[in-house]
């Protein structure tokens, strides 16, 4: 495994830390915490597989446990770190934090589903082996995710569609 490899991996890894978790501090520890099991157990990485799916799969592994793991609140008094990123108009300020809430809104499954599609640009294939899913689930929780976000975005509330099974 080539460092460079990993180092031209990292602003993909800090952009989805950061869509995943939502706070720039804590999105740089995960990143951080992923290169750092990465180059711990590069033995484990397989010559010629996806070294960016590989990466993604242990920060996915990381963020399970960490929301596993019982925390404490705390909050920083530090500006720099509530600063997002704005474009210039006051309306697509707005778009994004529905969009944000929005996400917040979906279960992990379909928010990872949908932030590694629409974000990372990964394929249904790299999805499923990061995940540890099979295609076709990354391909339903992406339709069931895009749906949900769809009405949310309507502001209409998503509704589960039960059958009566008698």
């Amino acid at each position: 495994m080539d460092s460079s490899a990993i180092l031209a991996e990292i602003p993909r890894l800090r952009r989805y830390a950061r869509a995943l978790v939502g706070d720039r501090a804590a999105a740089d520890d995960l990143v951080q915490d992923t290169l750092e099991r990465a180059w711990t157990r590069q033995h484990q990485w397989r010559e010629g597989s996806n070294l960016r799916a590989w990466l993604f799969g242990i920060m996915h592994n990381l963020r399970v446990d960490q929301l596993r793991r019982p925390r404490l609140a705390t909050h920083s008094f530090d500006d720099n770190d509530y600063e997002m990123p704005t474009r210039p108009t006051q309306a697509d300020a707005l778009e994004l934090r529905d969009l944000e809430s929005a996400l917040n809104h979906l279960a992990d499954e379909q928010r990872e589903v949908l932030l590694l599609v629409g974000l990372e640009e990964m394929s249904y294939a790299d999805i499923a082996a990061t995940l540890r899913i099979p295609v076709g689930t990354v391909m339903s929780r992406l339709s069931r995710g895009r749906e949900r976000l769809r009405l949310i975005m309507d502001g209409q509330t998503p509704t589960a569609r039960l059958k009566v099974v008698r």
